[in-house]
């Protein structure tokens, strides 16, 4: 559930083992409670996994996974781990807003290992005012303290659950 309404993702784990895996964990621990929609471009990705704890997100700093095989496009609708280079995926998603196979597949780090099933809209109307504009270093410092001040209408999770 979000601010602006409910989303469901399916998830595959024979897509993106790992990846799948780490979600649910991150699912199953409540993680995602409070965590901001921080990266929203429309047509490209709403990026979210910075939680609002600078405490938990230094416990996470060290959990990165190695990556999975792309199996599946990074297609709209699609969900995957970010990365800032190989084998650095931990906490921060996106969910691709467009049909970003060209921009990502061919980086071979973003393996998506689900699909938004209902409430793609909801992902849609998630407020992209602020674009790319909140520094993610300074929100994993910072929490959602750096959020909250100088980003306030930004959309968060308010649970995320498995069924």
């Amino acid at each position: 559930m979000t601010t602006k309404g409910p989303f469901v993702v399916q998830v595959k784990r024979s897509l993106a083992p790992r990846g799948a895996d780490r979600f649910y964990e991150l699912v199953r621990i409540g993680y995602f409670t409070d965590v901001r929609f921080f990266r929203l471009v429309p047509n490209f990705v709403a990026q979210f996994g910075i939680h609002g704890d600078p405490a938990v997100n230094a416990m996470w700093d060290t959990a990165a996974m190695p990556d999975d095989p792309i199996r599946s496009s990074n297609a709209d609708g699609t969900i995957a781990f970010a990365a800032s280079g190989a084998n650095t995926r931990a906490t921060q998603l996106f969910i691709n807003t467009g049909n970003n196979a060209r921009k990502l597949d061919g980086q071979k780090r973003f393996s998506p290992f689900g699909t938004v099933v209902e409430g793609m809209v909801v992902v849609r109307a998630l407020n992209a005012e602020y674009g790319e504009e909140p520094n993610p270093a300074k929100a994993v410092r910072q929490g959602n303290r750096y959020l909250t001040r100088w980003f306030p209408a930004l959309d968060y999770i308010k649970s995320a659950t498995v069924e």
